[in-house]
């Protein structure tokens, strides 16, 4: 008798352990498809970048690609996104800047603060705020069907991945340059080589700042970051898909191929001549590193900051770590000296922190 109870009893815990794990499943899969519900959301829209072409090669680009920016069928902005495309919009005039929403939405000023952000920026004529509908943006490109197979939507990290994507098909389609939504721009970016990118460390290549020609090697380049990502998409390993694929691009074009974890890039890439492209150190876009990252909110490193900045071109305030940290207006912290001196309409609308 005990022994036939034990032997319900496990049946039992069996069936549960079952249960638990296709809930758990289920949890994830719902996860995934509303992590990128707003990619298919219906709704007003602003116009698509499809009905306005971009100048080939004259264009920064910004992707929101989060799906929180939609509230109450308008779009919406934080104070740093903001200060981000208003400092690409002052540093570099003569190019285009162009923000572009995956979820549906169009700009509704009614006075919140996000619509003040909107406006401060729209007050730049270089500024221009449109739509992207994903499916049909990557649509008949190298990696079209990865969205077609539900490769993406599937994937553990799908909103990151599906940003990583993006990037490089923009680039792919029209050229210039694609900028993070957590940047600073501190100098123009007018001047640098069309084809680019930055070390954010001794080891590793980003994907936060990147440009390439509309043309040409350019051209060529970018669409082997997508045939990279058709061939190598990994929805199980979030770095694959952003800086792996501009890492692995690198290391080819560069005649590296006996690369470790603990290989000095810096060294073997650097000043090189890789095949047209040029990797610039981690002083240009990324000088605070992502383990230091809260040195942007701290005022007693406001100095050292500004003398670890003088020759870079952007910050990277690494939101994935620092998205939470407030900054309060008129502290000394250094992300508020920059945010005043490089985005300063944005500052001014902004009521409680930055």
């Amino acid at each position: 008798m005990h022994i036939r109870n034990l032997l319900r009893y496990w049946r039992c815990f069996g069936v549960a352990i079952v249960i638990i794990i296709i809930l758990n499943l289920q949890s994830q899969e719902f996860q995934y498809q509303y992590n990128l519900a707003c990619y298919s959301a219906k709704g007003n829209t602003l116009p698509d970048i499809s009905e306005v072409p971009p100048r080939k090669g004259k264009s920064i680009f910004f992707h929101e690609t989060s799906c929180k920016s939609l509230q109450k069928g308008k779009i919406t902005i934080t104070s740093r996104q903001a200060c981000a495309v208003e400092s690409a919009a002052i540093m570099n005039p003569n190019l285009d800047i162009y923000l572009l929403y995956t979820s549906p939405g169009i700009i509704k000023n009614e006075g919140d603060e996000s619509d003040l952000f909107l406006s401060a920026l729209l007050s730049y004529k270089n500024v221009k705020i449109l739509h992207l509908n994903y499916e049909r943006y990557i649509n008949n490109t190298p990696v079209g069907n990865l969205w077609k197979y539900n490769k993406i939507q599937s994937s553990r990290y799908s909103l990151s991945h599906a940003s990583d994507i993006l990037r490089y098909v923009t680039l792919w389609k029209y050229g210039g340059i694609y900028l993070d939504l957590d940047v600073v721009i501190l100098k123009s970016l007018e001047d640098l080589p069309a084809n680019f990118a930055g070390l954010q460390s001794l080891t590793d290549v980003a994907a936060g700042v990147m440009g390439f020609a509309a043309s040409g090697k350019g051209h060529e380049m970018a669409e082997r970051c997508l045939l990279d990502l058709q061939k190598n998409f990994d929805g199980d390993n979030w770095g694959n898909n952003g800086p792996g694929v501009i890492t692995r691009l690198l290391l080819n074009l560069c005649g590296i191929t006996n690369r470790t974890k603990d290989t000095n890039l810096l060294e073997l890439i650097v000043d090189k001549d890789c095949g047209g492209f040029t990797v610039f150190t981690p002083t240009a876009f990324y000088p605070i590193s992502y383990q230091t990252w809260y040195w942007y909110f701290d005022e007693y490193k406001l100095q050292s900051m500004i003398f670890n900045t003088e020759d870079s071109y952007a910050i990277h305030t690494w939101n994935k770590f620092s998205a939470n940290t407030k900054v309060l207006l008129n502290s000394g912290m250094p992300y508020f000296y920059y945010a005043k001196k490089y985005c300063p309409k944005v500052v001014a609308e902004c009521t409680r922190t930055f």
